[in-house]
């Protein structure tokens, strides 16, 4: 089974409400793909209110068939919104603070699930309060059997070196765009090599780095070997936006993992995955069979 570990959202675009929260886009995406190649339930770790939009993320993920026994209801603090402004496709995120994913909290049934899932997604964002980043790295240093995905996701000023630091040892992947590696090079002190990605995959000891690239797409990057995903272009409906495109990647490289895909074919589908996710609106669209055989539409 694929865990999102974290936030848990609606992202309040030009055009109305989405479900969003990177480790719930990539678990609900991981789910799609499940469905369509066979295995790997999805199950979302997260907080939300006893609000309206609470409910209605209940119900709609339990409509996609995702299992929302892991989401903790908090009794005063509000269900999560992001407003986004888009320039063009491209998002700017203006995200809420004291909101009910800061309050997750660790309990026994989060310590078995730890002990038994196949692969977790989390994030530095939602690791924002002493509680939830408490809480999340608990969870990850108790999955030790699994795959670890660290997705930066570098917002506002929700992060630190030290929530930097410890997100990359608990890790086995770590993935980052562009812009990103050039922020954790200089807190961590890379910013004067060549090569920050070598260095950041020996220091931390991890079997992954994943790169996205915009639409350049993936790299896959281990000790010995990149790996470019193959380009994927399709066209874009009304109203598309980028956002969850990352995160639609990040649902690739898990099941490549879990399954122990050539590094080639996963990073073909991160690329497929995420250019039709970058040509549709919201985070977390319909995924057709066709992205698993053809790479453009």
């Amino acid at each position: 089974m694929i865990v999102g570990l974290g936030e848990a959202l609606y992202d309040m675009l030009p055009s109305g409400p989405e479900l969003g929260g990177a480790p719930l886009n990539a678990v609900v995406q991981a789910h799609q793909l499940g469905t369509l190649i066979g295995g790997n339930a999805a199950i979302v770790v997260s907080r939300i209110g006893r609000d309206t939009l609470g409910q209605a993320l209940l119900g709609e993920l339990a409509s996609r068939g995702i299992d929302t026994s892991f989401i903790q209801i908090d009794p005063d603090a509000p269900t999560s919104t992001v407003k986004i402004t888009l320039h063009g496709t491209e998002p700017e995120y203006e995200i809420i603070r004291d909101v009910a994913w800061d309050r997750l909290s660790w309990d026994d049934s989060l310590a078995g699930l730890a002990r038994r899932c196949d692969a977790v997604c989390y994030g530095t964002m939602s690791q924002r309060t002493e509680l939830a980043h408490s809480t999340i790295q608990q969870f990850v240093n108790t999955a030790t059997q699994a795959v670890r995905l660290l997705d930066l996701n570098l917002r506002q000023d929700y992060f630190s070196v030290e929530v930097l630091k410890t997100s990359f040892r608990a890790a086995s992947i770590v993935k980052m765009n562009e812009e990103e590696l050039t922020i954790v090079a200089s807190l961590l002190g890379l910013g004067q090599t060549s090569e920050p990605i070598p260095r950041l995959i020996d220091q931390f000891e991890l079997d992954l780095f994943v790169l996205t690239r915009g639409k350049l797409g993936t790299a896959l990057h281990t000790t010995d070997s990149i790996v470019l995903g193959q380009a994927a272009q399709f066209e874009l409906e009304p109203n598309a936006d980028s956002v969850g495109a990352g995160d639609a990647c990040s649902a690739a490289v898990l099941h490549g993992m879990i399954r122990d895909w050539p590094l080639q074919k996963t990073a073909d589908l991160a690329n497929r995955l995420g250019a039709f996710v970058a040509s549709r609106k919201g985070a977390t669209p319909i995924l057709p069979a066709e992205l698993l055989r053809s790479g453009n539409s």
